[in-house]
């Protein structure tokens, strides 16, 4: 097929690349496969990382200009590092200048000495409202609902008694009824909001008090504050913060900071001595058998495995004379002999400074620090970070326990990490480490203005030193240094690995980051909700039209004379004027047909969605217990929509995965080891019908066994101190035989090959409890793959035990070994590899690397063994293609002299100003070259409970899944294999450009390569399922292009043609824009998921958002819609809670309308025979009780309780979810058939009285005659009660005793209220029970008018469900009489004494076509979980004309060869089906679903066994079984509770819900 788009690549030289990508017919080339997806990413980054290399070199020529850039479009992020800011940045605008210990420049300063710029406070507010917002607010929300404005203008005309209105008083209570409750249960929801916002704003806090911040006023408080003497004066310490003080002064708390010892690094105080006791006598290393101790065993370790001569020098001594030789050479200057304490000791009292310390400064040395709550932190307040404590604000960072000024932070609560990200001190600040060196500190901090980029960040830092700084005679000069994002921490983050760090407030409350990428909560409305105010229009036009034709009819008429009127209505008119008169009628009737706009829908709906929001909470399927939360709905009101998701976005770290990372494999020296099998294997081997009978229970037993034997091996082998077997994750009973074997050639490769891991990595090492358990090593990483790598090495045998700035101290299978650091290459995306170089115990010189296999690949040494190198590259592929990630290690040997030379080289680039980057990187090739491949790792991001088979589910039900993730590209994709968002077999595309020109090229060619195999692009590609997947993995640079104005409708086409889209690298503000782009431009509903703050903005701009409560808490779940504990749940909210109250919402709106027109229209034809003149029909108590008591309930209990499916089967089935999808259950077609079946009915009420009526009066039994307007009102009443909740229980699938209860007793209650009021003294009521109830004219026109009523709908739903039956209707009769609970794994209820048999409306087995009403243009979906020998091709319904559709039912076979389970199914006719009625064929019903929730039974299988056509066998093909065109079984129109439950012995998570009678 031709392209689509026939452009030309511009002639630019930075895109000659491009052709790489774009394929000569302008299509997008595509990858399969894990391993092949990774690899071009890699290529994809590295040409893009190229082209920015040229296109600044250009620049620099004066080639180009550059793009002027804002801060939301430069995004790096925490692996990659930030450049500096220039010293002599402009103050821009917005710009803030705060001051430390220096006076404020005049120009700023109000006569008062008040500065004249405020800031924001640091109490935060998530809430809607606030006391004083709350009513104006809360009103503007109800009113913008049409009918409530509506009915306020009805309360408002009825104060008049001229228009007939009997109780004005009476008339206004529903409206403020409805008005009440809404406002209550908005209240609540903000309330707790609240609640959650105020343990936030009074967490303790530490900052240095007694101290003058000159960037706050004196007294913030107003002046009406001030006069009055509320809020907290200057000089007062409020209620709050006298609480927290006094309680942590009775717990003896106290501050104390000690500095971190530089050659150690760690405190003097807290310094752990090696030997520790244990047993009562101290155990030392010697004590425990090694294979040094032990002399049967060969201690010698060939390292690595490539031997070389040795340099016969120790480490130590050739270190020393490197280090003479780089004093010799001039690079170092001459080493200081005094500590940085006693450096500051000199300078403090000879009157000097230490960068911003100015000790010549006078002070009052009465700052101290002191305790207070976080919402009380002004910007410019100095503050006091503690380990484990939460960051109250964005600040930066001034001086660290440490000794480099390190930190370390973990932004858990800001993006769902646990890994560790660093942070450093500023150079100028570092020494400041007590309340006198803050007091004696001077500087000025320039910073850029607040906003909502997590990963940027520029500031400048302003002070006053000497020109040399330890003359004390030099001249003072002004000095600068850059402020980055490297030494800011951001509110919401927690300080981790760090004794104590010091800090400057910077941004508070509003204005922090977390805060900025949050936003203002939303007010929400369902979808369902935004259309029935187009209902209540066209009702209200409807009411209109009834008003003007009465007041039309009635001035005519009133106009008339000498009529009867003239002697029996005298005065009866409000005016002379018949205009007056029909205005007044007109407005009267206005009042009479109010119902038809039904206020009480909307309080009845309240009432629904709270019991449905209580169901969620209430359900034990979504409960998890290692947090102990259930659901917890926060939004009430949208229910419904949750049955109408058609996209899902989703976070990726602790949203899918746990963040967990587990060593499944590796390989060494080609050989590979592990036994473990991930998601992605399973998943991949269902999808290739490689099913494995072996249970999960089964695998996960052999593992075990594996485990045992493995950990048995190694402990008869060698002694591992710091072993951890329940943290063991590598099972491999092989790599211990290995290891066993001195014999074998391989176990010096094994020894090398962990060897490197136990030294090539940045981890930190703690022992949590060094005295009770010590040699219990945990370890903190900047990324939780480096942990899992080390701890792999732990466990195996090769601990890393602790880190100095002179050593790295491992023991290798219980042998100590010591290694002296010299540098580490740190790892970035654009490097994709790191590497320590160390001195060995031997004293040689080596240099480990690890990295991605294509990038250590390419600086492999000639002289590599050809097989490892191929072996290992094909194990990494297997693993990639298993869903794990995978790292290369290597290896190589330096000389002295070559490390001397390229050391001088290194710093010389590290020192340089103009392209440093790029001079560092190049200085690091020169070093990572002649490699020595050792092996690979391959990781498992190990991911939540049950996360593929969610996304597998939410795939068959229809919804669309992308992933929006702050992760590198590599990190996405080898998730995206993991959880089987991404097959094996599907056509992936790589976006990832650095220009708007080069994004929409691929774009475009993305558009083309899908369009040359499916077709062209349309507007409801999102809704096409093809036999050949696509995904688009996009990065954020590209993305932030693509969501320009120019280029948005291009990737939203591409992306909503493909069946999953994952976005990397992408900011909280690009997650909301993509959400908004696929929810506005397709109108599709949006559900976004996170559990971090940087989730909250799409979470917020979605129509549903969903955050999972963590063990600490987490912003997502405070600002989301519904929280919960795991991804998994998702399904069931959706599949079930969703479908269901979608479903009951639109059968409650359309049994409301209807109820409310066949009593409204009623009286409306009661109006050509009272000249219409708006005479009541109904006596006045009735038009009050209606809505209120007599038909009421049904539909509300309908709204709570209905089930059209059972769980299980929703479960199950997952495609029966597609209707929601659609929209198919709540259309403005399904809404005038209600309107019409409403007016029909009316009709039927009031004309076959009014026939009986007038052919002759009745007689009572007292011989009174029937023909008062009581009398025949009561009796269209009565009918029309009847005939409206009989038809409500028409319409409930799920019938249980309330359900009985209230219907029956509705109609109850108003036969009882006829006869209590008819004892009541009243004009035109007395008696009415005694004539009315004793005459058979009576109860004969009730029987008549109700069956005439009802039988069109019941002949509609018979034929329907019989000749047409929808999915749903099948999967109902499968499990009620057919076999879907045994399939299903479930029980059955005893059957003996059951009634369920006796309340179907039917006795026979309906015959039905296979189609279930579909619109022709969606396409044919294919049922769940169908086996490829069962899939038949359908016909293209995008080519065909709909308007041929053909709705002729399906003829069954005549006969029924009858067959056993071990006998192949009876082929069936061929028949042509029209798919477009239908996801499902009737004879192709697919097996359900396993249930995600597995009986308590062992016995009952989960997979159903294969269906044959036997009835005796299977019910599964009801439909293509049948002998003649009338069927045995029973078309149900309803069911009831007792064939829903399952007696599978498990607690029902509705266990509230009152069974069936």
């Amino acid at each position: 097929m031709s392209s689509l788009f026939k452009r030309h690549q511009p002639d630019n030289n930075d895109d000659t690349d491009d052709d790489n990508q774009v394929d000569p017919e302008l299509r997008l080339r595509t990858v399969r496969t894990a391993h092949s997806t990774l690899e071009e990413s890699i290529r994809s980054e590295t040409r893009r990382a190229e082209r920015r290399r040229k296109r600044r070199k250009w620049q620099a020529k004066g080639l180009f200009k550059s793009r002027r850039q804002t801060p939301e479009d430069d995004l790096p992020r925490p692996t990659e590092p930030v450049s500096a800011p220039a010293a002599d940045t402009p103050e821009g605008p917005g710009r803030r200048k705060i001051y430390v210990n220096l006076p404020l420049p005049p120009d700023q300063i109000k006569p008062n000495g008040d500065p004249y710029v405020t800031y924001v406070r640091n109490k935060v507010r998530t809430t809607k409202y606030t006391v004083l917002t709350f009513l104006p607010k809360n009103l503007y929300e109800q009113f913008r609902r049409v009918a409530n404005l509506f009915f306020l203008v009805l309360v408002v005309i009825q104060v008049w008694p001229i228009f007939g209105a009997a109780a004005p008083q009476v008339a206004m209570l529903p409206l403020v009824v409805i008005l009440l409750a809404t406002a209550v249960k908005d209240g609540v929801e903000d309330y707790r909001r609240s609640t959650l916002d105020d343990e936030v704003n009074n967490s303790a806090a530490t900052k240095l008090g007694q101290w003058r911040n000159v960037n706050q006023v004196r007294d913030p408080r107003t002046y009406f504050e001030k006069l009055l003497g509320i809020g907290s004066a200057p000089d007062r310490v409020t209620k709050g913060v006298r609480r927290l003080r006094e309680k942590e002064a009775a717990e003896g708390k106290s501050i104390i900071l000690v500095k971190n010892d530089a050659e150690t690094g760690s405190a003097a105080p807290d310094s752990v001595s090696e030997s520790t006791a244990v047993g009562g006598r101290q155990r030392s290393l010697e004590d425990i058998q090694s294979v040094a101790s032990n002399p049967s065993i060969d201690q010698s370790h060939s390292y690595p495995p490539a031997p070389m001569e040795s340099l016969g020098t120790t480490a130590a001594a050739i270190q020393a004379g490197v280090n003479n030789a780089i004093k010799e050479d001039g690079r170092y200057n001459t080493v200081m002999d005094y500590s940085t304490t006693s450096l500051r000791s000199s300078m403090r009292s000879m009157g000097g400074a230490v960068g911003v310390i100015d000790w010549s400064r006078q002070t009052s040395g009465t700052a101290r620090w002191e305790r207070t709550l976080w919402k009380k932190l002004d910007v410019g307040d100095i503050v006091l970070l503690r380990d484990n404590e939460q960051i109250p604000a964005d600040i930066i960072v001034l001086s660290t326990s440490d000794a480099d000024g390190l930190c370390y932070v973990e932004t858990k609560n800001l993006d769902g990490e646990t890994n560790l990200k660093p942070r450093r001190s500023l150079k100028a600040t570092s020494s400041i480490s007590s309340e006198e060196d803050l007091e004696h500190a001077a500087f000025i901090l320039d910073s850029e203005p607040p906003h909502a980029n997590l990963y940027n960040y520029n500031g400048v830092l302003h002070y006053r030193a000497r020109a040399n700084g330890n003359d004390i005679g030099s001249a003072v000069e002004e000095k600068v240094e850059p402020v980055t994002i490297n030494e800011m921490l951001l509110r919401g983050c927690a300080v981790r690995n760090t004794n104590w760090i010091i800090g400057l407030v910077v941004f508070t409350g509003s204005d922090t980051k977390i805060m900025l990428n949050g936003g203002d909560t939303p007010s929400k409305r369902s979808k369902i909700e935004r259309e029935t105010n187009f209902n209540v229009i066209m009702n209200f036009i409807i009411l209109s039209i009834m008003v003007i034709l009465t007041a039309i009819v009635n001035g005519y008429y009133d106009a008339k004379s000498n009529t009867s009127a003239a002697f029996y209505e005298i005065d009866a008119d409000v005016s002379s004027s018949p205009i007056i008169n029909a205005v007044v009628t007109g407005v009267s009737c206005l009042i009479a047909f109010q119902n038809i706009v039904p206020i009480s829908l909307y309080i009845s709906i309240e009432i629904v969605k709270t019991i449905q929001a209580y169901f969620i909470n209430q359900d034990i399927d979504m409960y998890y217990e290692p947090y102990d939360t259930c659901c917890v709905p926060k939004t009430w009101n949208i229910s419904d929509d949750l049955g109408q998701i058609e996209y899902v976005f989703s976070d990726k770290t602790g949203t899918l995965t746990q963040n967990i990372m587990e060593f499944q494999k590796c390989s060494i020296n080609g050989v590979p080891y592990g036994e473990g099998i991930t998601e992605a294997m399973r998943g991949a081997a269902k999808r290739e019908g490689r099913v494995d009978t072996t249970s999960p229970a089964d695998q996960q037993q052999k593992l075990d066994a594996s485990k045992t034997e493995m950990l048995h091996k190694m402990n008869r082998a060698f002694k591992n101190r710091y072993l951890r077997p329940d943290k063991l994750t590598l099972i491999s009973p092989l790599l211990a035989d290995h290891l066993a074997d001195r014999s074998s050639p391989q176990r010096a490769h094994i020894i090398a090959f962990f060897r490197a891991l136990a030294i090539c990595h940045t981890v930190l090492a703690e022992k949590p409890e060094p005295q009770e358990q010590p040699f219990v090593l945990t370890y903190k990483a900047e990324s939780p793959d480096e942990a899992a790598l080390v701890a792999a090495a732990r466990d195996v045998g090769f601990p890393f035990v602790t880190r100095t700035n002179q050593a790295v101290d491992i023991e290798v299978m219980g042998q100590a070994e010591r290694y002296i650091p010299l540098r580490v290459l740190e790892f970035n995306s654009t490097r994709k590899r790191m590497s320590v170089i160390v001195r060995n115990p031997e004293g040689k010189l080596v240099l480990y690397c690890k990295g991605a296999d294509s990038v250590i690949y390419a600086r492999l040494a000639a002289n590599q063994d050809p097989e490892v190198k191929a072996g290992t590259a094909k194990d990494m592929e297997n693993f990639a293609n298993g869903g794990l990630r995978t790292l290369c290690i290597a290896y190589r040997y330096l000389s002295e002299e070559e490390y001397f030379d390229w050391s001088r080289t290194y710093d010389a680039a590290a020192a340089s100003v103009k392209d440093r980057e790029e001079e560092i990187e190049k200085a690091s090739a020169m070093i990572e070259k002649d490699l020595h491949v050792l092996g690979a790792t391959a990781l498992e991001d190990k991911l939540q409970e049950g996360v593929p088979e969610a996304i597998e589910t939410l795939h068959q039900a229809g919804i669309k899944l992308w992933i929006l993730t702050g992760d590198k590209l590599q990190t996405a994709i080898e998730i995206g294999f993991s959880c089987n968002l991404l097959k094996n077999d599907m056509e992936i595309m790589i976006l990832s450009a650095d220009s708007p020109e080069n994004a929409r090229i691929q774009i475009e060619g993305g558009l083309n390569k899908i369009a040359s195999v499916l077709g062209p692009p349309t507007r409801q590609g999102s809704l096409e399922t093809t036999k050949k997947g696509f995904a688009v993995v996009i990065d954020g640079d590209t993305l932030r292009y693509a969501l320009d104005e120019s280029m948005k409708e291009l990737f939203l086409n591409l992306g909503t043609q493909c069946d999953t889209v994952v976005c990397c690298r992408v900011s909280p503000a690009q997650k909301a824009l993509t959400v908004k782009l696929v929810k506005d431009g397709r109108n599709a509903m949006t559900l976004s998921i996170g559990d971090g703050a940087n989730d909250v903005a799409m979470i917020q701009e979605a129509n549903i958002g969903c955050g999972l409560i963590g063990l600490e808490g987490s912003q997502a779940a405070m600002s989301a819609d519904y929280a919960f504990g795991q991804f998994r749940f998702l399904t069931k909210l959706l599949l079930v809670h969703g479908r269901w109250s979608y479903q009951r919402v639109a059968d409650m709106h359309g049994n409301f309308f209807y109820k409310n027109v066949i009593w409204t229209f009623a009286m409306f034809w009661y109006l050509f025979w009272n000249s219409w003149d708006a005479t009541y029909l109904y006596q006045y108590t009735f038009i009050i009780l209606y809505n209120l008591a007599f038909t009421s309930l049904p539909v509300i209990i309908m709204g709570a309780f209905d089930q059209d499916v059972n769980a299980k089967a929703s479960l199950a089935y997952p495609l029966l979810y597609k209707r929601g999808i659609l929209g198919l259950e709540y259309t403005r077609t399904k809404f005038w058939m209600y309107m019409l079946d409403g007016l029909y009915q009316s009709a039927v009420v009031y004309f076959i009285p009014y026939v009986v009526w007038s052919m002759g009066n009745a007689y009572s039994w007292n011989g009174k005659t029937i023909d008062s307007l009581a009398d025949f009102g009561t009796t269209v009443s009565v009918a029309a009660i009847i005939a409206a909740n009989i038809y409500v229980g028409l319409n409930t699938s799920y019938w249980t005793w309330i359900m009985w209860l209230v219907t029956v007793g509705s109609i109850v209650v108003c036969l009882l209220w006829i006869a209590v009021y008819s004892f009541l003294e009243s004009i035109d009521f007395n008696n009415e029970v005694v004539l009315l109830f004793s005459t058979v004219d009576f109860l004969a026109t009730l029987v008549l008018t109700i069956v005439i009523a009802i039988a069109p709908r019941y002949l509609y739903k018979y034929a329907s469900r019989t000749y047409r039956p929808l999915d749903k209707d099948i999967v109902r009769e499968m499990w009620v009489q057919g076999d879907l609970k045994d399939r299903l794994g479930l029980g059955h209820r005893d059957q003996r004494g059951s009634r369920s048999e006796n309340v179907s409306l039917f006795r026979r087995h309906h015959m039905s076509n296979e189609l279930e009403m579909e619109l022709p243009t969606r396409g044919v979906y294919e049922p769940a979980n169908r086996s490829p020998s069962d899939a038949t091709p359908g016909p293209d319904w995008s080519k065909e004309d709909p308007s041929t559709a053909s709705l002729t039912p399906f003829q069954p076979p005549t006969s029924h060869p009858r067959g056993g389970d071990d006998m192949p199914p009876v082929p069936s006719p061929a028949r042509t089906p029209d798919p477009r009625f239908s996801y499902y064929s009737s004879s192709e019903i697919p097996s359900p679903l396993p249930s995600p929730h597995p009986p308590r039974s062992p016995a009952a299988p989960l997979t159903p066994k294969p269906v044959h056509l036997d009835p005796a066998e299977s019910r599964l093909n009801l439909h293509a079984q049948e002998a003649s065109a009338q069927s045995r079984g029973s078309d149900r129109t309803f069911i009831t509770a007792n064939e829903w439950s399952e007696d599978d012995g498990r607690a029902s998570p509705y266990t509230d819900v009152p069974h069936a009678l």
